[in-house]
């Protein structure tokens, strides 16, 4: 099996959509790729930190076997959406190993960047 259980992402925060809020492949997110290289179903619970509030979650998705999922943040809705311009961080618990890259796409004007990095991951 290859991955972790646990992942951490320290560092998120979904900025504003920028100029082409309508255009879902150029608006401003944020992404948790979650590859399942395993022969079974993961599945995966996400809590959320704030640094002025509760946690939100937990998000529940599931990812099929030997598949990915690049789980957009700004899709999630259930328990409740994740806000804009706000700082937080996430654990990302499944039960099966499990890797997990972060992204994110900054689309404001004068700021168009992308970054990713791989998150810490845990058992």
């Amino acid at each position: 099996m290859i991955g972790r259980r646990r992942w951490v992402i320290a560092e998120g925060y979904l900025p504003d959509p920028g100029p082409n809020a309508d255009d879902r492949a150029l608006r401003s997110h944020e992404a948790a790729c979650i590859l399942n290289a395993g022969d079974g179903r993961a599945r995966i619970r996400i809590t959320i930190f704030f640094a002025d509030r509760e946690p939100a979650g937990p998000y529940r998705v599931d990812v099929a076997p030997r598949r990915t999922l690049h789980l957009r943040f700004d899709d999630l809705r259930d328990p409740e959406p994740i806000p804009r311009n706000t700082d937080y961080a996430c654990l990302i618990e499944s039960d099966m190993p499990v890797v997990v890259q972060h992204t994110r796409l900054d689309a404001r004007p004068q700021r168009f960047s992308l970054m990713t990095s791989t998150a810490f991951g845990s058992d």
